[in-house]
């Protein structure tokens, strides 16, 4: 498909999403056990988040852990939460280093004692950061985010601060997960499934997407610009005809 394609162009994106798949399959196309998968997914999001902010994005959404995915073997789940304490560990004085703002998304009472406190440790250390954001969601799903965003709303109806028929869309927007944040310009999924899997529904309404049959741990810088070279030729519309938006350019 070549609609809404224009000409290519240096346009960045704002702010790009991620769907990291596929270190399960590359694990056992490399005769690996899972983990090891996950392990060199590690590496790879290391590269693309140093990457993204050398050139000069000041938002990256990474996909880490979803909801559904505690439904995953028992085992599974437990290397993927020790991981994640690892890497906290040993990721985070790198990033505030180089002027990182760290965000995690997604349902924290379902995650460990331990791992809250190193998220909101995280958090406050690199709170004064301006150079990117990094957003993790871990423990995330989008028809969670909204409707925690609709019970905090019903909660100031039933207070009575809030009446229903002034809700706005921006109400609901300012109660998401993303609140303060641009929403996603690009959305890049790997590993071949052309699928949201439940990421940011509200968030992407208007993200161009780009999927990928690259595993993640395979993905590199060219395969980020490949992505960006996609996302310069399009042209975002956000429901204007493309006249509309040639003559605004």
């Amino acid at each position: 498909m070549t609609e809404n394609i224009s000409e290519p162009s240096e346009m960045l994106p704002g702010h790009i999403a991620i769907i990291m798949d596929g270190n399960g399959r590359w694990a056992r196309a490399n005769g690996q056990p899972r983990h090891a998968g996950h392990r060199a997914g590690v590496k790879a999001t290391r590269n693309v988040v140093e990457y993204v902010a050398q050139r000069g994005i000041k938002t990256l959404t990474l996909f880490a852990f979803s909801s559904e995915n505690w439904n995953r073997p028992s085992e599974e789940v437990t290397s993927l939460m020790s991981l994640f304490i690892e890497v906290l560990k040993r990721e985070v004085d790198s990033l505030h280093k180089n002027g990182i703002r760290i965000r995690f998304i997604g349902a924290r009472d379902q995650l460990s004692k331990r791992l809250q406190k190193m998220l909101l440790a995280a958090e406050a250390k690199t709170a004064a950061n301006d150079r990117m954001d990094l957003v993790l969601a871990v423990a995330y799903g989008g028809r969670w985010d909204i409707t925690q965003a609709v019970r905090k709303i019903a909660t100031e109806i039933e207070s009575g601060s809030m009446a229903p028929a002034d809700i706005t869309e921006e109400d609901l927007a300012s109660r998401l997960s993303l609140a303060g944040l641009s929403a996603p310009d690009l959305l890049i999924r790997t590993g071949g499934e052309r699928r949201i899997s439940n990421f940011l529904l509200w968030d992407i309404a208007y993200s161009e997407f780009y999927f990928t049959d690259t595993l993640w741990p395979q993905f590199d810088n060219s395969d980020l610009d490949e992505a960006l070279v996609f996302y310069g030729r399009r042209q975002r519309r956000f429901g204007r005809t493309g006249d509309q938006v040639a003559s605004r350019a």
